[in-house]
């Protein structure tokens, strides 16, 4: 119950780490919601800079990104679970203006200079910074601890990159719950909204979904019944994204200015990068208009100022080659889902980059049908996971919806043969296989094994190794007779899309003695599916029973006793790091958030200082004028001073060193902004006293006139009403006129304190005595006598006594109405 309890004080957010962008958003009561930052933007910038003090990321450094160009790191998304010397990360190097450099582990790293030394940061520590980022910007909005999470990845990501991205997250103090392929994340966004769906029995509904973000191409194909959805087939295209389409229209303008200008872009970093911002507006805009469109460059390069035109026909041409990928991945999962056009119900497409009209255009083209827009293209994915925590959090009811991804890509296992025929592989999950799933294999061993996992189609990985991880199965004994042993091992793909050997057991055959009743025990092992090439037997969890209910009636076999024996896995896993480097991060990073804290609160203390320079300087001049005395020109000088301080010796001081100067400079200000305000609010206290001491005096006057109203009053609480009455006149009066008396430029008479004082003291005085009710009269009581007389009116012949209208006492009448709720009425 405390747990639950717990959770439910926490909200379980969703990150989607964008290689570009990055959004937030949560379930709330009213639905899902995506979550702006300090900027009051919904979308943060990936990017983290580095700076002498401290960190900033999301918009803050992309702002450093033209100024801090070499400590300022972007695109870095793709790095994850990478060896330095991977191709990718060699051809990728070329290209970035900040440097990449190899970690011990042979990982990559980036190289920056941080609190004023060379620092080199795990691609993990690098998204840790931004997921803390994120996390921060959650809980600021949320007012409440974020711990748990959902974080997408694309689909195409392999074990050791999504393996990367968890510790990223655990770096970052979240608990990542799920990593959800982002075509997933947009399926959930569509479909569990949708009243409409096929009921589960009648032929689903077939949507394909198209995601072209700014780095990868992803699409998927899924089949939708009412309360679940099911992933049929995944493709992609990681080298076609956004950033692809800048790359030519930054290397188009690279060559013309080369010609028309003469100038070298490639060789000046921060000019490149300059360049980079300004193709991507243009692209944008040329998505929206197909006219000859500008692009003016200030003081680009040499003090030269830069210009050119292009339209959206001849960025087609220049892209020809990029755009003829767009039918691959479309054609692919067709092929894989073995579907026709004609089955396809609808084409959703998602993603920043499929706003260009060239894509749009093919993949129209392609399916022959117009393409449904119904979902947000840069927030689907975000919401997608948003739904999905919604789900896995106990805090939320959802309309209940299963969801079954695929494995993307074909997985195996390898091993030493116990036979004298070498090395057996099994492929244990094949392309495109239902996740999350366990399968068992069994094994006869009689010493511990090693169980190599690795995906085996090199052809289809966008990754240099097909190596996941070895598993060394310990313990392993041969039984009592020294026979090979019988091993369980359950491997299975989870719901991070993640391969692992979950466990293994050692099943012992126990002799019965004769005449004892032997156990019913596990009977699977001939009904099991015999992997193909290899000696192990290999069975899902769910398929046992089935196909137990197929076999004929068999005759009765014997029965034996076993026990089982759970057995240790020794993990090593490709490029996962070990649990002491993943501890130093996280303390590191805890370390750099108490830096970032510490800069913010001195940067805040020396703005505070620069805020109140020119506050006061503005003011003595304006408002502030009449009430500064013949030290006005020093103290202007004193802050005109201080301005110069804090460009100068003041640029780089102790949090401490700005409070002081501050309360230095306040110790003579302070007294003239009190004086100001003083006499702005004086007046107003004096009206409201003095209404109220007319107010007094006109009852005072009622009540000596003998008024009705106030005959009640006691005359000697009255008389002490208009003795304190009189004594506040003369009080205020005298306050007035020594006040009017007095120059601005000097301490105030009297405090408006003092007056909101003396007029609560005046109302609780006399309030009571003139507010006091007037005692109640008690109406005559009713007389009855023999001969019927009432009230002193005699009955006469002519008023007749009517037994139901005869008057009783209050206390007469309380007791039958009492008694009414008891009778018995037919």
């Amino acid at each position: 119950a405390t747990s639950l309890l717990q959770t439910l004080k926490m909200s379980v957010v969703a990150f989607d780490l964008g290689f570009q962008s990055c959004y937030i958003a949560v379930a709330r009561a009213g639905g899902i919601e995506t979550i702006a930052n300090e900027y009051s933007d919904r979308c943060t910038p990936s990017f983290v800079s580095f700076g002498p003090r401290n960190r900033s990321i999301g918009a803050a450094a992309k702002s450093q990104v033209v100024t801090n160009y070499k400590n300022t790191v972007q695109g870095f998304k793709r790095f994850h679970g990478r060896a330095f010397s991977d191709p990718y990360i060699q051809t990728a190097k070329s290209n970035l203006v900040y440097e990449l450099a190899q970690m011990p582990s042979g990982s990559t790293g980036i190289k920056v200079m941080y609190m004023e030394e060379e620092k080199v940061f795990s691609i993990e520590q690098v998204t840790g910074m931004l997921l803390t980022k994120l996390k921060e910007t959650a809980e600021s909005a949320l007012k409440k601890p974020v711990v748990d999470c959902v974080i997408s990845v694309p689909s195409y990501f392999t074990d050791a990159e999504r393996r990367s991205v968890m510790d990223a997250a655990q770096i970052a103090g979240l608990n990542c719950l799920r990593l959800m392929n982002e075509t997933t994340a947009v399926t959930l966004a569509y479909g569990i909204y949708k009243q409409d769906l096929p009921a589960p029995e009648e032929k689903p509904r077939i949507v394909v979904f198209v995601d072209l973000g700014h780095s990868g191409y992803q699409v998927s194909v899924c089949a939708f019944n009412k309360g679940k959805l099911k992933i049929l087939a995944t493709a992609f295209d990681s080298e076609l994204g956004g950033k692809d389409f800048d790359d030519i229209l930054v290397n188009h303008f690279c060559e013309q200015f080369g010609k028309k200008y003469k100038l070298d872009v490639k060789s000046k970093p921060r000019a490149l990068v300059r360049l980079y911002q300004e193709c991507e507006k243009l692209k944008k805009l040329m998505s929206a208009n197909s006219s000859d469109l500008p692009l003016n460059i200030e003081c680009f390069m040499n003090d030269i100022d830069v210009s050119s035109t292009l339209n959206r026909g001849h960025f087609e041409e220049m892209c020809a080659e990029l755009l003829a990928k767009v039918e691959g991945p479309l054609r692919s999962v067709m092929e894989q889902a073995k579907l026709k056009k004609e089955d396809i119900y609808a084409v959703e497409i998602v993603g920043g980059a499929s706003r260009m009209p060239a894509i749009k255009e093919r993949i129209s083209r392609f399916f022959g049908k117009e393409l449904s827009t119904t979902l947000n293209a840069d927030e689907a994915v975000a919401r997608g996971c948003a739904l999905q925590c919604a789900i896995l959090s106990p805090a939320f009811k959802v309309r209940e919806f299963s969801i079954t991804d695929v494995v993307p890509y074909s997985i195996s296992l390898k091993w030493n043969s116990a036979a004298e025929d070498g090395v057996s592989d099994c492929e244990v999950f094949p392309k495109n296989h239902a996740a999350p799933f366990s399968k068992v294999l069994t094994f006869y061993r009689k010493e511990p094994f090693t169980l190599e996992a690795y995906y085996n189609n090199p052809k289809e990985l966008p990754y240099p190794s097909t190596t996941i991880g070895t598993f060394l199965i310990q313990n392993v004994v041969p039984q009592a007779s020294g026979e090979s042993a019988k091993v369980k091992v359950k491997v299975r793909v989870n719901i991070h899309g993640v391969f692992s050997v979950s466990s293994a057991s050692l099943v012992e055959v126990i002799k019965t003695p004769e005449g004892e009743e032997p156990m019913e025990t596990d009977q699977t092992v001939k009904e099991e599916e015999v992997c193909t090439l290899c000696n192990a037997l290999c069975t899902t969890e769910d398929a046992r029973q089935e196909k137990k209910n197929d076999q004929p009636p068999q005759a009765k076999k014997p029965k034996v006793k076993t026990k089982t024996v759970e057995l240790p896995i020794e993990n090593s896993l490709h490029w996962q790091l070990s649990s002491e480097v993943l501890n130093m991060f996280v303390e590191n990073e805890g370390k750099m958030i108490m830096q970032d804290k510490l800069e913010k609160e001195r940067n805040d203390a020396k703005n505070n200082v620069e805020e109140y320079v020119y506050d006061m300087r503005d003011k003595l001049h304006g408002v502030l004028e009449k009430f500064v005395n013949e030290d006005r020109d020093a103290f202007s000088l004193k802050l005109e001073d201080t301005e110069n301080w804090l460009y100068e010796d003041g640029e780089d001081q102790q949090k401490q060193v700005y409070i002081d100067k501050l309360a230095e400079l306040k110790k003579i200000g302070q007294p003239i902004y009190e004086r100001y305000i003083e006499s702005e609010e004086r007046p107003k206290a004096f009206e409201d006293l003095g209404r109220q001491l007319q107010m007094y005096m006109k009852i005072i006057e009622a009540y000596k006139s003998k008024a009705e109203q106030y005959a009640h009053l006691d005359e000697l609480e009255v008389t002490r009403v208009d003795k304190h009455v009189n004594d506040t006149m003369v009080w205020m009066n005298s306050k007035m006129n020594q006040q009017n008396s007095q120059n601005l430029t000097m301490e105030p008479v009297v405090k408006v304190e003092e007056i909101k004082a003396k007029t609560k003291e005046l109302y609780s005085a006399c309030n009571p005595v003139v507010t006091k009710p007037k005692p109640k009269v008690e109406p005559p009581k009713e007389e009855k006598t023999e001969n019927g007389p009432v009230n002193g009116q005699e009955a006469t012949e002519n008023q007749p006594c009517n037994p139901d209208t005869t008057t009783s006492t209050g206390t007469e009448q309380e007791t039958v109405e009492k008694k009414l709720p008891q009778m018995d009425i037919d």
